[in-house]
């Protein structure tokens, strides 16, 4: 696991590109990878690699070349199918001087050409050089579980593994792009392939971009998710056969994650399900010293300690767990911001960058986690709403009907009538346009949408309306179900453009940890969308296949248990008499007046609201979901605009790094 970035230089007189540069620019990265960088230059391009080593510890440094020196890569990621594939290869008559899955993409290209990302099991981001064709390549793998971002200019197009990488050239315009909050304030986060930046884009999930010899640019998705695809397993079958089957596949995902690293690998344990069949199917393939790690609140509507030790107790593990307050999030959540490169709506990233700071310290580069059974396997409650509402619409004016909210949401059943009612009345809202591509979204944008109130009002004109189109839609999406296309939309948006990059790999990488996440294994991703929605959601027990495979692995107690979304505290952590300083720096009247996307008077008020509260309450205190969304996002904008636009950090001086590779070629005529 690691960072990767370079330039190309293009136009009718390109310059070579410059090594100081490409230092620079991978210097920003070394958290990515601290155990050495590498470089490759050619007249027209230059590569930089921050290396994590997980395998082939000896021989695997980057940038890697074939021996002829025509195929240059730097790749950030793992193939965890490169042994099968270096065989497969083999037989072809390649020759391999190291055991890394990186010298294996440059042969797999070799063979393949850019048909290789289908062959590939893993998750990457990798820019390939080809030095023949004047080309190069920037891939990314098929969700998005590694990040890599670009900015043309008319003489070059620079590309990196993160953001801050790009704004190591001075000569780089920093500035927020039109558009950006008004998304993240609907959808979560700007829409890819846009970023928070002007100019700056990300390569979209499942895509390639091809750059040739004249600068010109080709983009092309090779991977969608599967869902309507005709070898969907036999409707009538068990749910426990289907089980069977995804358990396999799970295992040997687990497996594979496990034994293809020349280190330990540990694994994050929350105490929800997902989690705990992860750990459960590790420990089967780990040493005799299994390390988990997990989050812990102070407060206890957080909190899911008993849980976990619980699921501890099963495994027989090494545990280490770290106690959160919110003084804590307050504390890191300008380093959190910074390494996300996005607003939030919320804090729950910065526990992860806490508990990735505990797994370094105890010697750990790699973990597993449960990211994307939520998504693949029907677990959460935006599924079930979008379920309960084309329900009703069928009878408008049963009162039964609406009462099945209460099932997903218990607190409706004891809320004042008014409030109740309320609750429903939102709901009622279209429900009726179940036709609406993102009906099962519609609603969630809605609300989120109502924080444009705090932006001024040329930040509030710009971007999309929620309820308007925010991504594309594959041919075949009006063929899907209602819940394949409420599966579709969440692993489109929020997923791969929000919680794969601000909770996933951005915490996990800056602190130089590698995650994996099994339920993302291209096989597991395969079967789960052709998993029929009648066993994925049978009436409203969400991941019903999941718990099915859970038997045995897991205590019941964890299995059976109603989903606990992971939370974190969030606007209280900014205000209070112990705030830190630097919330009242980014959150003063004139550095709202500089940044100029939100108005201070609203500001002000917010911030006296949820102050009020906290004195008038203590720890009582419960701001409102939309309270909590607009303070943190807020927050996180503004930190954005004080570190990378308005004073951004300088470039860190790379004392003891390992300069490992440093190739300067030429381009063949």
């Amino acid at each position: 696991m690691c960072g990767i970035a370079g330039i190309f230089a293009r136009g009718t007189n390109p310059t070579p590109p410059s090594r100081e540069l490409l230092v620079n620019m991978i210097s920003t990265l070394r958290h990515r990878g601290p155990d050495a960088y590498g470089l490759y230059r050619d007249d027209t391009c230059g590569l930089a690699h921050a290396r994590l080593s997980i395998v082939d510890l000896v021989s695997g440094d980057q940038p890697m070349s074939t021996p002829d020196g025509d195929l240059t890569v730097v790749f950030n990621g793992e193939i965890y199918n490169f042994v099968e594939l270096r065989e497969e290869l083999e037989k072809h008559g390649h020759r391999f001087r190291t055991r890394s899955d990186t010298e294996v993409i440059l042969h797999a290209y070799r063979q393949w050409g850019k048909e290789c990302f289908h062959r590939f099991n893993g998750q990457w981001a990798l820019a390939l050089r080809d030095r023949s064709t004047g080309e190069l390549l920037l891939c990314r793998d098929r969700v998005g579980v590694r990040p890599l971002y670009y900015m043309c200019q008319p003489q070059r197009i620079l590309f990196a593994s993160e953001i801050k990488a790009l704004f190591a050239d001075p000569a780089v315009p920093r500035a927020i792009r039109p558009g950006a909050l008004t998304e993240t304030f609907t959808y979560w986060s700007p829409l890819s392939p846009s970023t928070f930046f002007e100019g700056v884009e990300e390569v979209p999930r499942g895509s390639y971009m091809l750059i040739g010899r004249d600068g010109q640019m080709k983009l092309k998705q090779y991977w969608d998710v599967p869902f309507g695809e005709a070898t969907a397993p036999d409707g009538t079958r068990s749910l426990r056969k289907t089980a069977e089957e995804l358990g396999e596949l799970l295992h040997d995902a687990v497996r594979l994650r496990m034994i293809r690293a020349d280190v330990p690998v540990g694994s994050y344990l929350s105490g929800g399900l997902d989690s705990s069949v992860i750990a459960a199917l590790a420990r089967e393939h780990a040493a005799a010293s299994f390390h988990t790690f997990s989050v812990r609140f102070t407060d206890p509507q957080f909190d899911e300690t008993a849980y976990q030790r619980m699921m501890v107790e099963r495994l027989g593990c090494t545990h280490h767990d770290v106690l959160i307050t919110p003084a804590d999030i307050a504390r890191v959540f300008p380093d959190v911001v910074y390494h996300a490169e996005q607003p939030m709506l919320r804090t729950a990233p910065a526990p992860l960058f806490l508990l990735s700071k505990l797994v370094r310290e105890q010697g750990i580069k790699t973990v597993l986690t449960g990211e994307g059974a939520d998504e693949f396997l029907g677990g959460y409650d935006i599924f079930r709403e979008a379920k309960i509402r084309a329900f009703w619409s069928a009878d408008p004016g049963s009162r039964l009907r609406p009462a099945l909210f209460s099932r997903i949401y218990p607190y409706l059943a004891r809320s004042p009538q008014q409030v109740q009612s309320l609750a429903l009345a939102f709901w009622k809202i279209g429900m009726q346009n179940t036709s609406d591509p993102f009906y099962s979204h519609e609603r969630r944008w809605t609300t989120s949408a109502t924080l444009k109130r705090f932006l001024t009002k040329d930040i509030a004109a710009t971007g999309d309306a929620a309820g308007t189109h925010p991504i594309p839609l594959p041919e075949n999406f009006p063929a899907f179900d209602l819940l394949k296309r409420a599966q579709y939309i969440e692993i489109a948006t929020f997923f791969s453009q929000y919680l794969l990059s601000a909770q996933g790999d951005r915490m996990l990488m800056a602190n130089g940890v590698e995650g994996r996440f099994p339920f993302l294994d291209e096989r597991v991703m395969d079967y789960c969308c052709r998993i029929p929605s009648a066993q994925l959601l049978p009436g409203l027990r969400e991941k019903a296949v999941l718990k099915e495979i859970g038997k045995g692995l897991v205590p019941d107690a964890i299995r059976t248990r109603p989903k606990q979304p992971y939370r974190a505290p969030d606007a209280f952590c900014f205000v209070g008499p112990d705030t830190p300083a630097w919330v009242d720096e980014v959150l003063a009247p004139e550095t709202l007046v500089s940044s100029g996307f939100f108005d201070p008077a609203m500001v002000v008020g917010l911030c006296d609201k949820l102050t009020i509260s906290l004195l008038k309450n203590g720890q009582n205190a419960a701001p409102s979901n939309a309270d909590n969304m607009a303070m943190v996002g807020i927050v996180s904008a503004q930190l954005l605009y004080t570190t990378m636009i308005k004073d951004p950090p300088g470039v860190a001086a790379n004392g003891q790094w390992r300069l490992a590779v440093d190739i300067h070629s030429t381009v063949a005529a």
